[in-house]
């Protein structure tokens, strides 16, 4: 006999049937034992009468999270017993056997609540324990459905899925970056891709004019509800487009698969704001335009934000870039960029607004090196470091690179939003604490002086 999912038991009425799964619930009332069977595809209820007294023994010394397989009839529950808060909630199983698959110390924390009341380093050093509560089984389902939606689109659109590398070049991208030591190479280091950008653009070069990827981005930057150290983003990229091309494409994507999903969307076509005038309207590029009533049914108000400044000022006085240095500037403004007008530049940027959070951002890239080499000495970097750094970006545009441009769009940050989590690592399976320490493994840890030997490293006391 073949084990069968236990949402299969509804529709099994008068057969004998095969589970497997773990214990939820025991309880006993006076000789009849019922125990409620757990599988990744719902609960059902057993009954195991005296009838059987070594059947009956082992049901009564089972407990909840032991993993047990069970033979028995599947029953329609009299009128009056079922319970219409689970599928199989009009059958229960009278069992005819029941064996001990590996029985379960007393779990840290009950996993029958949502879990939020629990401290976050208790539920992350037994996160797969925790992971078997039922709303973070429904987060992490939803996170496969909408990865495969989005692919599924993009596959049909004639994208091609293509990996870039984890171990990459340290690059000036906004954050730190996360370095690691080269064994062949002493005294230089690789760093972990705060994201696939210079790839994907070398990805235009290289004739692929539709990619895109799941890609993991690594930052070491201070952590917060909404941001960890490692995030998943959809990179999409598109050769021979506009603005206009990758919103559109973007829009209905979004569109399709968040409603394919059972989700409401407030406005459609999603408004449109330049940054200034999201400043003037919400006073910030981040808002949420949901009427309180609209927070309460989750729906999902999206909104474009264009054309942002380039460059600012930081706190000693010198340009940085907004967003990323590998913009283009609007239409009519590459010339302002070239001739030094540098205060009133508008790159050719758009983010996607979620609910309040930043849900994607990209832009029209640059695709000729003047264009990439003049932001680059705006920001203050000498011919020298530009060309030890961004090099073979340059010498790429100077082969023919064609006109493209992308989104990247933050995959958590969505889920965030669809569910209703208030913190990033209700939607990762084994997130960071706020400290910054892996989930159920002991890291960041030492390592030992043998390991940091064949590196050529010594680690020094922080003062």
């Amino acid at each position: 006999m073949a084990r069968i999912a236990v949402k299969d038991c509804a529709t099994k009425v008068g057969e004998t049937v095969e589970l497997a799964g773990w214990v939820d619930i025991r309880r006993d009332h006076g000789k009849l034992i019922f125990i409620d069977l757990r599988d990744e595809s719902g609960i059902v209820q057993m009954v195991i009468t005296p009838k059987n007294e070594a059947l009956h023994k082992e049901a009564d010394r089972v407990r909840p999270e032991w993993v047990i397989s069970i033979n028995g009839e599947v029953k329609a529950r009299p009128e009056g017993m079922k319970n219409d808060k689970i599928a199989t909630g009009s059958v229960e199983i009278g069992v005819t056997q029941l064996i001990v698959l590996n029985p379960a110390e007393t779990p840290p924390f009950d996993i029958t609540s949502s879990g939020l009341e629990i401290g976050e380093e208790v539920r992350l050093e037994y996160r797969y324990i925790d992971l078997r509560r039922a709303r973070l089984q429904k987060n992490l389902r939803l996170r496969a459905k909408l990865g495969k939606k989005l692919r599924e689109y993009l596959n049909a659109k004639n994208f091609v899925e293509i990996e870039t590398p984890y171990l990459t070049k340290s690059t000036p991208e906004g954050s730190r970056d996360f370095l690691v030591p080269s064994r062949h190479q002493p005294g230089k280091f690789y760093a972990l891709p705060q994201s696939p950008q210079q790839y994907k653009q070398l990805l235009m070069a290289s004739g692929f004019e539709r990619y895109y990827q799941f890609a993991r981005a690594m930052r070491d930057e201070d952590l917060r509800a909404d941001r960890g150290f490692e995030h998943t983003q959809l990179d999409i990229e598109m050769s021979f487009v506009s603005r206009e091309n990758i919103l559109n494409l973007v829009e209905e994507m979004v569109t399709r698969v968040v409603e394919n999903l059972g989700f409401t969307i407030q406005t459609k076509p999603f408004p449109r704001f330049t940054y200034a005038e999201a400043i003037k309207k919400f006073g910030a590029d981040k808002f949420d335009m949901r009427t309180p009533e609209e927070k309460e049914k989750n729906i999902q108000a999206f909104a474009w934000v264009t054309e942002f400044p380039f460059f600012e000022k930081n706190t000693e006085g010198k340009w940085t870039f907004t967003h990323n240095p590998f913009s283009n500037p609007i239409p009519g403004h590459e010339e302002k960029l070239l001739s030094g007008e540098i205060e009133h530049i508008i790159a050719d940027q758009y983010d996607l607004v979620l609910n309040g959070f930043e849900a994607g951002g990209g832009s029209i890239r640059a695709h000729k090196s003047e264009i990439l080499k003049k932001v680059l000495e705006v920001m203050g970097h000498s011919n020298e470091h530009i060309e030890k750094e961004f090099g073979h970006m340059l010498r790429a545009f100077t082969y023919g690179t064609p006109p493209h441009g992308g989104i990247a769009l933050g995959f958590e940050r969505i889920l965030m939003s669809l569910t209703g989590e208030e913190y990033l690592r209700e939607l990762q399976a084994f997130p960071m604490t706020s400290g910054g320490r892996t989930a159920v493994m002991d890291a960041p840890s030492e390592v030992s002086k043998a390991q940091l030997d064949e590196l050529g490293l010594e680690i020094k006391k922080k003062k």
